[in-house]
């Protein structure tokens, strides 16, 4: 019955799972504009609490590509490299048949940037991500290293500038890196059914958004100011905000440094990002409808890990609160949204490494080895019911200082933290969204016994991960290019090219055009010095 669907897998970066109108306030939604993925949610199966393997881009998306966890996978930072004799959801899908492409960003490292991938006609083909900075300030000497040191980002980022700068973009919208992910998989999908050929597709539209720089067109960044949005969800008190690794994490990110008015400043942004990500999609989603692309496709979304916007006094993620470890995940069958199939609402906890097993069983395949995820397929196109596990976000690196690694364990409504070399936290979540109230010295025995026995040996893993990184880095190599831009298009003839040059590279003709055209508006004056 599967083997024949499409599947067509939208991702996103850094969106957290309380911002979608869809989910209510009781359940920690905010409120914001967001008609295409409330349209799609009614349409679908949305697992409402679905954790990201890792809190961090790379190593989750090595995580979701694999459907292992993160010391199986060797994911411990943004500098980690992806085995590739590891098998991943675009190879499983290719076995059972299928054409598989990736357009826009994965941040792969090293020099194998197609992991199972047959076509990748746009995206960061460098390894760097593909998000554009506003200052354009970009590195472009050959075999510059900046972009696959671990916790890296590439071009140029100021801790201090990402919440401050938050708002208008100042990119033209048709080079939006976001825009043309939409373009290129519409065109490619396009080609392919002009092709002719008889077997199914799987494409992955990666986005960059809502990743910082927090910035989206006028309509979006005008809409969304300070005085009209939410405060924080998480307020700045209780265990969570308390805990020691808490403070490494606000000191790390430097988010004592971030007033209340900076602070309100950059969650317009993120409100601004979303609903402009949100718009994007629908435009892509309603070509693809016109274009006979998805009577028969399966629609997922996903985002590879959260932001805390503000909550508990932080930003970005890394930590293990719900607002970095917690993303949407919707999955719509042409049944559903042709409503001969009912939509669903599954609040038992599920992983993005599920994600790989899943989509390899709604196309026909299997994994080729054992892995973490479960198939969470029978319900999906069914009414099955999702078993209670154990599901796990680890942060195995030391970005904040010795002793600071954690496993957060999620059963039933129990969270269980347990760090290295710090205490423990246990919070009720069905209770006590805040993870305010550490539970952990009135808990039942046998409960804390359960969840401490999954608990991590880190000497035991992150030895030998290191060692295999290390073995990775320096088989596969990949220095960034002189001239290289942060996305790439890999031309038909084989050619790969700098996507952004006219932004960060540009020919320009002239800075003063008030006196390079004889008839420039005075109107066009006045918009230039706002």
């Amino acid at each position: 019955m599967h083997q024949e669907r499409n599947i067509l897998f939208l991702l996103s970066d850094e969106h957290s799972f309380r911002f979608a109108n869809y989910l209510p306030r009781e359940k920690g939604g905010e409120r914001v504009l967001t008609p295409t993925f409330d349209k799609l949610a009614s349409q679908a199966t949305v697992f409402e609490q679905t954790y990201c393997a890792v809190p961090l881009c790379v190593p989750s998306r090595m995580c979701l590509m694999t459907g292992l966890e993160a010391q199986e996978c060797g994911a411990i930072d943004n500098g980690s490299v992806l085995d590739p004799a590891l098998d991943t959801m675009p190879k499983m899908l290719a076995r059972a048949g299928y054409e598989t492409a990736l357009v826009g960003k994965m941040h792969f490292r090293g020099s194998n940037q197609f992991h199972g991938f047959q076509h990748r006609p746009y995206g960061d083909l460098v390894g760097s991500g593909i998000h554009q900075w506003e200052d354009r300030a970009w590195p472009s000497a050959a075999g510059s290293p900046a972009m696959h040191k671990a916790n890296s980002y590439g071009i140029s980022d100021n801790l201090a500038e990402r919440t401050a700068k938050a708002g208008r973009t100042r990119i033209p919208e048709s080079l939006i890196c976001d825009r043309m992910v939409a373009e290129e998989s519409v065109a490619f999908l396009r080609n392919y059914k002009a092709s002719g050929s008889e077997r199914p597709w799987f494409l992955c539209a990666s986005f960059s958004r809502p990743h910082f720089p927090m910035t989206a067109p006028p309509r979006f960044a005008d809409r969304f100011r300070a005085t009209n949005i939410t405060e924080p969800f998480v307020p700045k008190s209780g265990a969570s905000y308390d805990h020691p690794v808490s403070r490494l994490i606000r000191q790390g990110f430097e988010t004592g440094r971030i007033d209340y008015d900076e602070m309100m400043n950059g969650r317009a942004g993120y409100f601004a990002c979303i609903s402009y990500l949100d718009e994007i999609i629908g435009d892509m989603l309603a070509r693809l409808e016109a274009s006979d692309l998805l009577d028969n496709t399966i629609i997922v979304y996903a985002s590879d890990h959260g932001e805390m916007a503000g909550e508990l006094g932080t930003w970005w993620k890394s930590g293990w609160y719900e607002g970095c470890c917690r993303v949407p995940l919707l999955v719509s069958t042409p049944e559903q949204r042709r409503s001969q199939q009912p939509r669903r609402n599954i609040a038992t906890a599920v992983s993005l490494v599920d994600l790989a097993p899943t989509l390899a069983a709604l196309g026909g395949g299997t994994p080729l080895s054992p892995v973490t995820g479960i198939d969470l397929s029978p319900a999906i196109v069914g009414s099955a019911e999702v078993p209670d596990r154990p599901i796990f976000c680890d942060h195995l690196n030391v970005r904040w200082g010795p002793g600071s690694e954690f496993r957060s364990i999620r059963l039933g409504n129990w969270k269980y933290v347990a760090f290295r070399d710090h205490d423990g936290l246990l919070f009720d979540l069905s209770t006590d969204l805040y993870e305010s109230e550490n539970l952990i010295d009135t808990a039942p025995p046998s409960l804390l016994a359960e969840l401490q026995k999954h608990a991590l040996d880190y000497d035991r893993i992150n030895g030998p991960v290191a060692r295999r990184q290390a073995e990775l880095r320096a088989k596969y190599p990949l220095q960034l290019a002189a001239g290289a831009t942060p996305s790439q298009f890999l031309l038909d003839e084989g050619k790969l090219v700098g996507a952004d040059v006219t932004i960060y590279k540009p020919a320009i003709i002239t800075e003063d055009p008030s006196n390079y055209f004889a008839d420039w508006p005075a109107t066009a004056s006045e918009r230039l010095q706002e």
